[in-house]
């Protein structure tokens, strides 16, 4: 190898010790958040009585998805004020603190009606921290990176959630597999709970060696000086709003209907086994964290736009058809998980790098968290809850085709963004 091309590989190796520790931050956030759904099967008759238990877990699901849209205003302006590292360590401590509670909180049966109501407040709380860490998480990613290295980096964010996914899909397939029903109903599900709250720990302190990015502290002077700047990201970027709330709607779509909503409804009403539902999951998310990075890469060779369309294409012509193969039977949910998450990394492995490509540096928090967690409120918050819906009717495909046209609503939207392959941030 030459001198030149040494010091050009030098010069972009990338800084493994920094991505890891912001995206493990964020794992614990993703893990955290996703064990709720996965496991609510099981603890739903712990906070809530009679017939609508789950119903009444899921809702308070979705109650929680409409504080992000906060969290992310909150977190993201002070993130534009007073930089990603310390919104970043704040949202990190409230998401393992909600997930420790929840872990340990007494049941409906043991002190009535607080159950419920400490249920709700531990979500809020994960909800506003959640809010901040997606617009947090993703600024930092983009702003640490090479304009031309940019999806790169990018990918870490999902592959830190991927990972954190396939811990929770595993512990869902050990627990199932190792305990009675009855088992998880009374202790099982505190497990993941409780290990969330852990894990957080763990989190904070890789989070504390993180430097700050220097387009922050370049940019902090103009973000202190901004009036009402929520209202100046409708005014001065409307159509960046326009576009970030429209392939964040497919993209919540997708994510909590394979990774959340999908399981309860393949368990409790397709009557599918709930050890082939984690398995095929599970299987799934090695295949998500492994296509992350390959697709990163070719983001930055070929452009952000071309993968978008692909994968809002392809989700519009196939969702319909998998919801098929949602019945008893591994290979079928293999099938669908495999196929749906495998579409769907052309869209992860470049979040952050798309959605931070949108807005300056200045108002990036808080335009990200504003406007994605709005998007994210609205579409995913109620998917679990309105999937269980369509079923409770016998009408679960209607679902399936509720995705589709927001498939092909993203696909017009993606054909409104500029490329930005390669561009230098503002």
């Amino acid at each position: 190898m030459s001198e030149y091309a040494t010091s050009q590989a030098e010069r972009h190796r990338l800084p493994m010790r920094k991505l890891v520790a912001a995206s493990i931050g964020n794992a614990i956030e993703w893990y955290d958040w996703t064990v709720y759904t996965a496991f609510s099967v099981y603890f739903a008759a712990s906070f809530f009585p009679g017939e609508l238990a789950l119903i009444n877990t899921l809702a308070t699901f979705a109650l929680a998805f409409f504080f992000r849209p906060l969290g992310g205003w909150l977190l993201g302006r002070f993130a534009d004020l007073r930089g990603r590292k310390p919104a970043m360590l704040l949202t990190v401590a409230l998401m393992a603190g909600g997930s420790l509670i929840i872990g340990l909180l007494p049941s409906f049966q043991v002190i009535g009606w607080a159950a419920p109501v400490l249920l709700v407040l531990a979500r809020i709380g994960q909800g506003v921290s959640l809010g901040g860490e997606v617009s947090n998480a993703s600024a930092y990613l983009a702003e640490i990176a090479p304009p031309d290295r940019r999806g790169r980096y990018s990918s870490f964010f999902y592959i830190s959630t991927g990972t954190a996914l396939l811990v929770a899909s595993l512990l869902g397939y050990l627990l199932t597999s190792v305990l009675t029903e009855q088992q998880l109903t009374e202790f099982g599900w505190r497990i993941p709970f409780v290990l969330g709250g852990v894990l957080g720990l763990v989190g904070m302190w890789l989070r504390s060696a993180l430097e700050e990015t220097e387009q922050f502290e370049v940019n902090q002077p103009k973000a202190k000086a901004l009036k009402n700047p929520l209202l100046l990201t409708l005014t001065e970027h409307p159509k960046a709003v326009g576009q970030l709330i429209g392939f964040s709607m497919l993209s919540t779509l997708c994510y909590y209907t394979f990774f959340s909503a999908l399981t309860p409804f393949a368990v409790k009403t397709r009557h599918a086994d709930a050890t082939d539902v984690f398995l095929a999951l599970s299987v799934a998310t090695v295949l998500f964290v492994a296509l992350q990075y390959p697709m990163g890469v070719l983001s930055d060779r070929f452009g952000r736009k071309p993968q978008l369309l692909v994968w809002s294409a392809a989700t519009a012509v196939l969702i319909v058809p998998l919801s098929t193969l949602v019945r008893p039977g591994l290979g079928g949910l293999l099938v669908v998980f495999c196929v749906g998450i495998g579409l769907y990394t052309a869209m992860t492995s470049i979040a952050p790098a798309i959605m931070s490509e949108l807005f300056p540096t200045e108002l990036r928090g808080l335009g990200i968290g504003a406007w994605y967690n709005l998007t994210v409120a609205v579409f995913g918050g109620t998917a679990p809850l309105v999937i269980q819906a369509f079923a409770a009717f016998d009408a679960s495909t209607l679902f399936f085709w509720y995705i589709a046209a927001g498939a092909a609503v993203a696909f017009l939207v993606i054909l409104t963004l500029p490329e930005t392959r390669g561009t230098e941030l503002r």
